[in-house]
């Protein structure tokens, strides 16, 4: 059997990194989107707290890349029948409809300009994907150009 996981300890955890990161002088942080947390429910997983952290941590620093300074990312857990729901949504660039199907390839950059100027090797979402299917759950993506992403991650609770 896997170890149980609370996954609510763990967004807060990986929550808390960020904004202590962030925010060492009072309310605004210094040249980054502002970091949210909407909603946590309490919710159990069967899975490693290691990789599901691994997976967060690759969906936020996406987000916050992706996000003007001016702009939000929002963290939410909550729980719909047997199955909690992690996301990450952000006001950013967005994704174009054309490259949606695509992101979570290995190696797949939606723009190649964009990758020059953000850096990153194209493997976060790949990675995220493959763990996340190894934890028998699902990821999704709704986005539009302009208006932002979020990513929704789907597991199941114990």
């Amino acid at each position: 059997a896997r170890p149980q996981v609370d996954l609510d300890s763990l967004v807060l955890e990986v929550f808390r990194q960020y904004k202590g990161s962030n925010t060492d002088q009072g309310e605004a942080s210094p040249g980054g989107p502002r970091l949210t947390l909407q909603y946590i429910t309490p919710a159990q997983v069967s899975g490693n707290a290691d990789q599901l952290k691994q997976v967060l941590v690759a969906l936020l620093d996406n987000a916050l890349k992706y996000t003007p300074a001016t702009g939000s990312v929002t963290l939410s857990l909550h729980v719909e029948g047997q199955e909690a729901t992690l996301e990450v949504s952000d006001s950013g660039i967005g994704i174009a409809p054309e490259d949606l199907p695509h992101i979570f390839e290995r190696f797949y950059q939606a723009d190649r300009a964009r990758s020059r100027e953000y850096g990153g090797s194209g493997l976060g979402l790949a990675i995220v994907q493959s763990i996340v299917q190894e934890h028998h759950g699902r990821v999704e993506v709704e986005s539009a150009p302009g208006q932002g992403s979020t990513f929704s991650v789907h597991l199941c609770l114990i």
